[in-house]
């Protein structure tokens, strides 16, 4: 086609000058997903996230972070190892906020003791707020990585997590996104950090 201004679709539409291609810039993607429960964090398989991010306009996706297979909410999906440092590397102590349902009434005496901060196997627990916001449920904001620590914590203090979703990282959050839904981050967002 010899036609000027024509605007065409990287993704889709193949370009070539003198029979070479020309391959377009990667653009960045930095996106804010909906994990559903019962989803693995991981870029291949079945019931992975393989399944959302082959339908998404973007190449070399990978999840920044992760939430085991039983817990939902936001997880960020990108394609700029920059932006990942910065939101997973223990030295920028990114907060994260959980609302965590137990399978009990959460005591006052539950609520000092993880105040307190608790002794894990692999170290010790202590999140930075958290609130009983009802007799089973709880608002917890974290900086700490380790796998399960939620799970692992609350198991310390005799309590079954029923449900645990992610509601916010930095200054990132769900908002009304929906399982398996997905948007791009706002400006404010990408500078958050």
């Amino acid at each position: 086609m010899l036609e000027l201004g024509f605007l065409v679709n990287p993704i889709k539409d193949k370009v070539e000058v003198d029979g070479r291609a020309i391959m377009p810039e990667m653009s960045k993607a930095l996106i804010a997903f909906y994990k559903p429960r019962g989803i693995l964090s991981s870029m291949s398989g079945t019931d992975s996230l393989a399944d959302f991010v082959s339908s998404m306009p973007h190449r070399g996706l990978f999840h920044v972070g992760r939430l085991d297979r039983e817990s939902e909410g936001l997880l960020i999906l990108s394609n700029d190892g920059n932006f990942a440092q910065k939101l997973i590397h223990p030295s920028f102590e990114v907060e994260k906020e959980y609302v965590v349902t137990l399978g009990a009434d959460f005591t006052r005496e539950d609520l000092e003791n993880l105040r307190r901060g608790l002794e894990l196997e692999d170290g010790p627990f202590r999140p930075l707020r958290v609130s009983r916001t009802g007799p089973n449920l709880i608002l917890l904001v974290i900086k700490d990585g380790r796998n399960r620590v939620i799970r692992r914590a609350m198991g310390n203090l005799g309590h079954e997590v029923l449900r645990l979703l992610r509601t916010r990282i930095g200054g990132i959050e769900l908002g009304p996104l929906r399982e398996g839904e997905w948007r791009y981050l706002k400006k404010h967002e990408k500078t958050s950090l």
